[in-house]
């Protein structure tokens, strides 16, 4: 590889923060929100040009799983208020994602938080072993960000690992990742005919053929599963069915590469729908997303790393920042389409919550950082649990209110108080 040297150069402070979150998806919304409201002066930065991240931009169908956490059951109360149609006022786990876009930055500005969107994080500045600050880049240029507190809500810890935090990638035993999928929504759509199979193991026979079966052998290789979710509009399906493995989400070749992939499987799909699927006959695709979907990446290694045994003990641990968290372990294949041989929907038998505690958001030996997120310190089969949405709001909020009591108090994260943490989550319900 050749090398060239950048010289150096003097970079202005843009802010000088509290708290400083990284990424805006569910985890990053909540942690803005929870840091903000709790009195910190919060910056919240979004490499993408709309707030949300994959529950919008990455056009995702609904909410899955569960989780005890006020701003989740919140973003679903005020999005049930902005519903139209047979849905106005009712809650549902269904997205739009064009009303969920402008409801985060409602809920954003309503607290006070700062946001900038177009900036991407670049690097971090570390100084005696603690963050104290993230390098961004965007249209106005190269500047600092100060922060007391950083949270990386970037999906793939993208300044934990700038700052040196320790990490693996993938599944333990070879570091393969699940694969990536670019979601889609079809309009047109016959919905007193239509079939809406939510898993890879709901099979739906039809008069040509099981459709799952029918999948796997007409559309082909790495795709070929058949994921349909209801929308809240008439006639509109959301697809979950476009895949590419192999892919290492921190590679920008590898994302170019599984997005090509990715959108030229989509033709064959609606094809395929429109021939094989009732209810399906004459739809078209009418929007597809402008972020991928990663999976999974990098699990950072924390001060206690989350099992795949804890959530099926359902442990209730005494430093929880997430409770009542729930979901099965879903496995995408690493090997193609349909759900990997580890993996468990409908044969998932664990129907208590479980809770996720403080520690794995805490790096085992960088400061000044709290993860929020898939990134957080677990399994890689243990992941494929509370990477799910619900969950990542309720550990971002915990993450907030953790960076803001640290802040007050001029104290490391990873010397909070867990009980205070916990305090601000409950009064914060009952206070609604």
């Amino acid at each position: 590889m050749q090398i060239f040297t950048e010289a150096s150069k003097d970079i202005p402070v843009s802010y000088d923060a509290d708290v400083l979150v990284c990424g805006s998806g569910p985890a990053g919304i909540a942690a803005a929100l929870a840091s903000a409201r709790s009195g910190a002066d919060t910056v919240i930065i979004e490499s993408m040009g709309d707030i949300g991240g994959i529950s919008t931009t990455g056009l995702m169908s609904h909410w899955t799983g569960r989780a005890y956490s006020p701003i989740y059951l919140e973003i679903l109360r005020r999005s049930a208020e902005r519903n139209e149609g047979e849905f106005k006022d009712n809650i549902v786990n269904m997205i739009d994602p064009e009303k969920l876009k402008t409801l985060y930055l409602d809920m954003l500005e309503e607290a006070g938080a700062k946001i900038l969107l177009y900036t991407f994080a670049s690097d971090a500045v570390v100084e005696n072993n603690k963050v104290c600050g993230v390098i961004v880049e965007n249209k106005s240029g190269r500047s600092l960000i100060r922060a007391k507190v950083v949270i990386d809500a970037t999906g793939d810890g993208d300044i934990a690992y700038k700052a040196g935090a320790d990490y693996i990638k993938g599944r333990e035993s070879d570091g393969r990742m699940q694969p990536c999928t670019v979601m889609f929504k079809v309009g047109g759509v016959d919905y007193s005919r239509a079939v809406f199979p939510g898993s890879f193991e709901t099979l739906v026979p039809t008069e040509k053929g099981e459709l799952q079966s029918l999948g796997k052998e007409i559309i082909g290789h790495p795709a070929g599963h058949v994921l349909l979710y209801k929308s809240t509009l008439p006639g509109v399906v959301t697809c979950n069915m476009t895949n590419c493995i192999d892919i290492d989400g921190t590679k920008a070749e590898d994302m170019t590469r599984a997005t090509v992939i990715c959108r030229r499987q989509i033709e064959k799909i609606v094809s395929f729908l429109r021939e094989y699927a009732p209810g399906y006959e004459n739809c078209y695709c009418i929007s597809s997303a402008s972020l991928i979907g990663i999976r999974e990446t990098r699990h950072f290694k924390g001060v206690y790393t989350i099992t795949e045994d804890d959530i099926l003990e359902a442990r209730q641990f005494e430093d929880w920042i997430v409770r009542d968290a729930h979901f099965n372990f879903d496995i995408h294949n690493i090997e193609g389409a349909g759900l990997d041989k580890n993996g468990v929907q409908h044969k998932f038998t664990q129907t208590k919550g479980y809770t996720v505690p403080y520690r794995c958001l805490i790096p085992e030996k960088i400061d000044g950082l709290i993860l929020a997120g898939r990134c957080i310190s677990g399994t890689h089969k243990a992941h494929s649990n509370y990477r799910v949405m619900p969950i990542c709001v309720g550990m971002g909020e915990g993450a907030g209110y953790a960076a803001s009591i640290s802040v007050k108090k001029n104290i490391l994260p990873r010397e909070v108080n867990v009980k205070e943490i916990q305090q601000y989550i409950i009064d914060s319900e009952e206070n609604k």
